[in-house]
Formats: C-alpha cells, sequence, structure tokens
C-alpha cells in the first residue's frame, strides 16, 4: 500500500517540497514589533462611520467586480497618472503572483536583488520558473554593473526592485534601476510598499517607461488587515495581467472599508509623519548602544547587526521581556547576525531600547 509521504513525493513538485511555509509567530501578550504595521488605530469617529456604512453591505450578493468606486479612491490616494491602468490585487502578494502567472512558461526567468521580500522567490518557484537573485553589496545597495551583467546573462521576464527595501530598509540608487529599466528585456515591477515613509517614488514616471509597473499597498498604511494591493503600468502589460485575475477577488468588505479610510487620507498620512520622527527617535537609540551595526531605514522598520554569534540570544532575550522583534539571522547570508525592529508607539520602541540594552 502506498504511503501518503511516497505520494507526496510523486505528486508534489521538489521545488515546492523544498520550500518554508511562510511562517507568522505568535505575538499573544508581547509588544508586537516584528511585521512592519502601522501601531495607530483608527480614530473612534472613523471606526463608527465605518461600521454604519457596513450596515448598508448585502453580503448575499457578489461584489462589484471591477471595484470601481475603490479603484478610483486608490488611483487618487497614491497619485496614479491618468494615462496609467490599474489592476487591484487582495494584497500585493496576490498582485506579485499575477504578474508571475502571466509570464509563466518553459525558459522564463524571475530576478530580484536580495536579499529582499520573500515572495517573489517563493511564487517564483511555486509557478515552476527559474529564479535568478542579484546579491546586494555589503551596505545593501545596488550595484549597476552586477544587475547589468546579470540581466545580459539572465534576460529575465521580470525584475522585481523593492523601494525602500525589505528587510534592509535602504532605498536603492534611482539612477541604477533607471539603467535597469532601459536594459531589461521585460518588466520591471518597483515594489513601493513602504511608500508612506519616504519621498521618493516612480510612480509619476509609470507612463515615463513601457516596461515599468509599479506596485503599492495598503497594509503600511493602516490597513494591515485589509489585504487590499495596486498595481498600475501601461494599459497594454495590464490588459495581459488582468487575465490572471479571480473573479470578484476584492471583497464586498474591502471595497466599502477602502473607500471610507481613503476618502480620509489627512488621517494616516499624519500617522506615517510621526512614524518617520519616531523612525529617527529609534535609531538615534540604536546607534547609542555599544556593539550594533545600524542600517538607515526609509521604511517603518530599521536593520541591525548584532555581535557575531548574538542573534538568537538577543532575540529570545527580547521575548522574554515582552517584546517580538524580526530574527533574520540564517535567512540569507547577508543578513548573518540582524534582527529588525518595526517602528512602534513611543513607549513600545522605548520598551524595545531599554530590553535591548539590558541584554547587550
Amino acid at each position: 500500500m502506498t504511503t501518503s509521504k511516497e505520494k507526496i513525493e510523486r505528486i508534489i513538485r521538489p521545488e515546492v517540497r523544498g520550500l518554508s511555509a511562510y511562517h507568522v509567530p505568535d505575538a499573544g501578550g508581547l509588544i508586537k514589533l516584528d511585521a512592519m504595521e502601522n501601531p495607530y488605530g483608527w480614530p473612534n469617529w472613523l471606526v463608527e462611520e465605518w461600521l454604519e456604512r457596513l450596515r448598508q453591505v448585502s453580503l448575499n450578493r457578489y461584489p462589484d467586480a471591477s471595484a470601481n468606486a475603490l479603484r478610483t479612491r486608490m488611483r487618487s490616494a497614491m497619485g496614479v497618472p491618468d494615462q496609467a491602468a490599474v489592476i487591484l490585487g487582495n494584497g500585493s502578494d496576490e498582485l506579485i503572483q499575477m504578474i508571475i502567472q502571466a509570464v509563466a512558461g518553459p525558459g522564463q526567468v524571475i530576478m530580484a536583488a536580495e536579499p529582499t521580500f520573500v515572495m517573489y522567490r517563493q511564487i517564483a518557484v511555486v509557478t515552476g520558473l527559474d529564479y535568478a537573485a542579484v546579491p546586494l553589496q555589503a551596505d545593501y545597495s545596488l550595484d549597476g554593473d552586477v544587475i547589468a551583467r546579470a540581466l545580459d546573462e539572465h534576460r529575465p521576464a521580470v525584475v522585481f526592485l523593492a523601494y525602500p527595501n525589505n528587510p534592509t530598509g535602504n532605498l536603492f540608487d534611482p539612477d541604477v534601476i533607471r539603467a535597469v529599466l532601459a536594459r531589461a528585456p521585460g518588466l520591471v515591477v518597483v515594489d513601493e510598499a513602504y511608500a508612506p515613509f519616504t519621498d521618493e517614488s516612480f510612480m509619476g514616471k509609470v507612463t515615463a517607461y513601457d516596461n515599468l509597473l509599479v506596485l503599492r499597498t495598503v497594509s503600511k498604511m493602516g490597513f494591515a488587515g485589509l489585504r487590499l494591493g495596486l498595481l498600475a503600468g501601461a494599459p497594454d502589460w495590464l490588459n495581459e495581467i488582468e487575465k490572471t485575475r479571480l473573479p470578484y477577488n476584492i471583497s464586498s468588505l474591502n471595497q466599502l472599508t477602502g473607500e471610507i479610510a481613503l476618502a480620509h487620507t489627512e488621517v494616516f498620512e499624519e500617522q506615517a509623519a510621526t512614524i518617520r520622527q519616531d523612525r529617527a527617535v529609534v535609531l538615534a537609540g540604536l546607534q547609542a548602544l555599544p556593539g550594533l551595526t545600524v542600517y538607515p531605514s526609509a521604511a517603518n522598520f530599521i536593520l541591525f547587526r548584532v555581535p557575531a554569534g548574538q542573534a538568537g540570544v538577543v532575540h529570545a532575550g527580547l521575548k522574554e521581556n515582552g517584546v517580538l522583534i524580526k530574527n533574520l539571522d540564517g535567512s540569507a547570508p547577508a543578513l548573518r547576525d540582524c534582527l529588525r525592529v518595526t517602528v512602534g508607539r513611543p513607549q513600545e520602541n522605548a520598551a524595545f531600547l531599554a530590553a535591548l540594552a539590558d541584554l547587550l
């Protein structure tokens, strides 16, 4: 009789079996500074408006398949040029998956500069495509010559560049990105998940290049529980990618919630400004501690390196003191001994810094 293990080995592709599922640790009872979330909730008056409108939703009916009202709100809130087309996704993860599915075929290559967001590699492997990683330099900058050679060698269908990059927090040189756009044989996706925390963006240039797509999400703005993303680019490209979108992928509740929230972008812009200010405080606090290498950030998190071999000890010690951050040690050679902390509320940041100081 064939065992389940034998059936799995026969049916599930070895590339998939070799992957690890995306793990989210339990943060119950802890100060949660591991997931790049906005720590500030919605004001009560906005919650009340939202609840009142929710009562009017007809859950027995399918949602607007095109999410037209929400699409209009998101275009305005994210500064999408009029000439660009837009697709909405159930989080930016779904949009990444749609892009990769649209180009999937024998010999196609997906490329990204690493270390970076793990889902570029994960989705490429799951869809059966080759994946080419371009190593960042020691300071996590993107070397123009290195990626130019990689582009010529691998001829990727899609290049993903996170801007700012996750988990390093830095912005790549825009001149290097422009050079990639000029040299790439296929699409270049600039992933701007952390746009609320920087003034730099390629959104305004999305119609200047015929192979540029810009990816955004509302997760970091303050709607991580909403799962809503936007892809902008030339209509010809997006018309093809649209064919991979599942019907009714944006629920009625998500459409309504997004419409209400994005009608009050000033609330979330103010929160983002506060997070930027608090980021500077956390950065200075980390830089004042002995034995750390602290990297500059244009996002809502900060990457830092602890003394050799101490990442696991420090991470566990922080957790014992009620603070959960991200341990990146072991995830990639370039992230050896590295931890990443999300910028929280001032009291949360102070608790993190105090606990870390006691452990060093």
